[in-house]
């Protein structure tokens, strides 16, 4: 269980970091390409040393590598434009309502029983999710560019889904933290690849404080999808389970610390959400 809580600690850090960062004027795009860079190199140093020669002689892992780190990079940019194209509310909702993805595609995939305590863990987490990111300016969007909503909800999913099949299927050539290092690895010199050409056009430059943002917040970046990784193996829950829990305490955790420390108001919405996500992960409890 230790994973598990772990993994929900950092996961919430991270929302954290990122509602700080407008605070001390730190580029968001500049601060995630160096957080991949020292994402990659904090998993790379601590266990590099795992990498052997069985890897390269078996590199099916390779394009699983490299289709993690397409979707890191591309649904964090597609994140920045559907919030300003569609709001930051209704884009919020589309990536946390992605488990409907992960988590059914795991039940039907794997075959994981749906007993009826599960169902309704199942809809009390939805409807949580809901009720929390709910905002009355979601709707005031004129110009909204539905087709972006949909793919964060549906590329979401799938990053869900490919990190739970890679800790099934790969681990024997590769370990977690060397996968999600190179993941990381990748999608920072993709993101290196487009910082370059806008520093070439001259639309932005890099500054000091973006990289130190950067460093920061790629530790818990790095251990929060690493240990996501494992505590599929080390909880002894259905991975749904584990999935759906860790993102619905995500919410709560983040949701609390926006009222604790930044005064965020919590609206009746809220409130009613958050009591629905803790229904949902004490039944997931009883149910596993």
């Amino acid at each position: 269980m230790t994973d598990l809580f772990l993994a929900i600690f950092l996961s919430s850090l991270i929302f954290v970091l990122f509602k700080v960062f407008p605070r001390f004027k730190i580029d968001t795009f500049q601060a995630i390409v160096f957080n991949y860079i020292s994402a990659f190199l904090c998993g790379y140093i601590l266990y590099g040393s795992e990498l052997n020669e069985e890897a390269w002689e078996n590199t099916n892992w390779i394009f699983y590598v490299v289709l993690a780190a397409l979707l890191f990079i591309s649904l964090f940019v597609l994140m920045g434009k559907s919030a300003q194209k569609n709001g930051m509310a209704i884009t919020s909702v589309a990536v946390k309502m992605s488990m409907a993805v992960s988590v059914l595609g795991m039940v039907f995939i794997y075959n994981e029983q749906l007993p009826f305590l599960k169902i309704l863990a199942i809809l009390l987490a939805f409807s949580g999710v809901i009720l929390v990111s709910f905002s009355k300016k979601s709707s005031d969007s004129k110009q909204q560019t539905w087709w972006m909503l949909l793919i964060l909800f549906f590329g979401s999913g799938i990053l869900d889904l490919l990190l739970n099949y890679v800790q099934k299927t790969q681990v024997d050539v590769i370990s977690t933290a060397l996968f999600s290092a190179f993941g990381f690895g990748i999608a920072g010199l993709i993101g290196l690849g487009i910082l370059i050409a806008q520093i070439i056009r001259r639309k932005t430059r890099i500054e000091f404080r973006n990289v130190i943002g950067g460093v920061i917040l790629g530790v818990p970046n790095f251990f929060s999808i690493f240990l996501l990784m494992r505590a599929y193996n080390s909880v002894t829950w259905s991975d749904s389970s584990v999935l759906a829990v860790i993102n619905v305490a995500v919410v709560c955790i983040s949701t609390l610390c926006g009222t604790l420390i930044f005064s965020e108001k919590i609206s009746w919405a809220k409130g009613l959400g958050l009591c629905c996500s803790l229904l949902a992960i004490y039944l997931f409890y009883l149910v596993n």
